[in-house]
């Protein structure tokens, strides 16, 4: 049996959580027992995200297969917990590219190629090849609004999957605005409506219409959305702002979204078990300790440049029955004297991960202050080889200690390109993404966090640990805690003699889940709330 597809558009202004909604949405139907599925189709025409600046487009989230792709996927993977792939994530970039590559090929026969059929046909391929003949329901949000240039070949590929695939098997959901006029409680349905219009415009009936707003719809302009839309009052889902993200699932289900979703395609499914998902977000609410954790880094004017750690602090939090506040340091503020000034008062640090020598100093200045000070510190992807530039320079002697990514001369090069990654000059060849399995030592605080010998974490760098310098490092005291099972790539590195001081190489947060906080995150936040309580003591 052929898998039901749902499509999520955006009406009236961008940013109004269409991505959450869909991932809620996947959240209720997984609890109903159904197998889903999720996809982000993307307009613009970068192949993906991954040479894009954070500012641009957030951070980039990576797959366990490698895929560089929009955050939105992290909202997917997090909501349904189901691991995506690079299927998952299209852009009119790829699309393009797959297309023009087989029109040089001679594919197309020498015939004239057009937006439709064959940019179109493209699209649709994407959408249909999730399919795999198990899954229930496919998912699918189209990026940007309805209305935009570069989204019609998109809302003409949904549209045409309607009459491919009948649209008893096909489901159309709108996330649209309604306004408040400012200084006032007033809400306006009118641009809500225009929106819905540019819809029919081009063929496409939204079955389902979800209302994002501050405050609460009343019956009467539900009913008045419903009419001018030609949509049922139930199929008027208001999705009132939420004190967490997390509650938003539980929200759209006392609204009757999935309920919906299901009566119109036809789905015989049992009411969602949300007993586990009410307790966690009841949990996060309730939680009363509170421990503020610094994040030094480069891009922290934009907060969605670091949204996956973000959202593992918070599965972290929740774990601990806190909150964790985060302190944004921009990195290139922390120098040696000024550093005790900034971080002063902070429970933990976190360098996260990065590219370029942008900061750098300021990160590795953060790293000492931690370890110095004994506060407990986690660094990931950069963050672990800034920790391994600030040891070798600090305690190891080695002054000149640095990555080749950020000085090709130093004398000490105790980061650096792996032999066989030397001579690869294409952007992105050395880069090592996606799922790689990790040995980890007895007694070590990565081996108690994890509870497993083994593991297996989301990668996506491209300069590795130098191993002439193991030696070195390891006689004066730091703990290669994590290798890869050949043994050739160091993954984490721990100071043993330190509370929490703990560098890994990949990138942990991706794996996190708000019932399921990741261990390393979860045994990190448990260190900063003892620290917390130490320096209450203290004052």
């Amino acid at each position: 049996m052929s898998a039901k597809h749902i499509f999520v558009t955006g009406g009236v202004v961008s940013g109004l959580g269409k991505g959450i909604c869909a991932a809620s949405l996947g959240r209720l139907l997984k609890q109903r027992g159904l197998k889903i599925t999720m996809q982000k189709l993307d307009p613009y025409f970068n192949v993906d995200p991954g040479t894009m600046n954070p500012y641009q487009h957030g951070e980039v989230f990576v797959t366990d297969d490698g895929a560089e792709t929009d955050l939105d996927l992290g909202h997917y993977e997090r909501f349904a917990d189901e691991n995506l792939t690079e299927n998952s994530s299209v852009s009119s970039g790829k699309i393009y590219w797959d297309v023009l590559n087989r029109e040089r090929s001679g594919d197309y026969l020498g015939r004239t190629v057009q937006i439709i059929p064959h940019i179109t046909d493209e699209i649709k391929h994407r959408i249909y090849m999730l399919d795999d003949g198990e899954v229930d329901v496919i998912i699918t949000e189209i990026g940007g609004t309805v209305g935009d240039i570069e989204s019609q070949p998109y809302i003409e590929a949904i549209r045409q999957a309607g009459r491919d695939k009948g649209r008893e098997n096909v489901l159309y959901i709108h996330v649209s605005l309604i306004v408040q006029i400012p200084g006032s409680d007033e809400l306006k349905t009118k641009p809500t409506q225009h929106s819905v219009k540019e819809l029919l415009s081009v063929g496409i009936q939204p079955d389902i219409l979800v209302c994002r707003s501050d405050l609460p719809i009343n019956a009467e302009m539900r009913n008045k959305i419903a009419s001018f839309c030609n949509v049922e009052p139930d199929s008027v889902i208001q999705n009132v702002t939420a004190s967490s993200l997390y509650e938003v699932p539980l929200l759209m289900a006392k609204e009757g979204l999935d309920r919906a979703v299901c009566r119109k395609l036809g789905l015989d499914a049992p009411e969602p078990d949300l007993a586990e998902w009410t307790a966690m977000v009841s949990r996060q609410k309730s939680a009363e300790r509170q421990v503020e954790i610094a994040l030094v880094g480069k891009y922290t004017e934009l907060h969605d440049a670091y949204l996956s750690i973000v959202e593992a602090f918070s599965h972290a939090g929740t774990e601990n029955d806190a909150v964790v506040s985060i302190r944004w340091v921009d990195s290139d503020r922390v120098t040696a004297t000024s550093a005790d000034a900034i971080l002063s008062g902070v429970s933990g640090v976190l360098v996260p991960g990065g590219f370029g020598d942008r900061g750098i100093e300021g990160k590795i200045n953060a790293v000492r202050w931690a370890r110095e000070n004994r506060v407990p510190f986690f660094g990931i992807c950069l963050g672990m080889q800034m920790a391994v530039i600030e040891f070798s320079r600090n305690v190891c002697g080695l002054a000149d200690a640095n990555s080749t990514e950020m000085n090709e001369r130093t004398s000490h090069p105790v980061i650096d390109l792996m032999p066989e990654q030397v001579g690869i000059t294409k952007k992105g060849g050395t880069m090592r993404l996606g799922k790689y399995p990790c040995v980890l030592s007895p007694d070590s605080k990565a081996h108690a966090a994890y509870g497993s010998a083994e593991i297996s974490e989301r990668h996506r760098h491209r300069y590795e640990f130098n191993n002439d310098y193991r030696e070195t490092l390891t006689s004066s005291g730091l703990r290669l805690s994590g290798l890869s099972p050949s043994g050739n790539l160091v993954e984490i590195v721990e100071c043993p003699d330190h509370p929490w001081f703990v560098g890994v190489q990949f990138h942990p947060c991706l794996k996190s889940r708000p019932n399921r906080a990741h261990p390393l995150f979860r045994e990190f936040v448990k260190a900063a709330l003892k620290t917390n309580e130490q320096l209450k003591i203290e004052n």
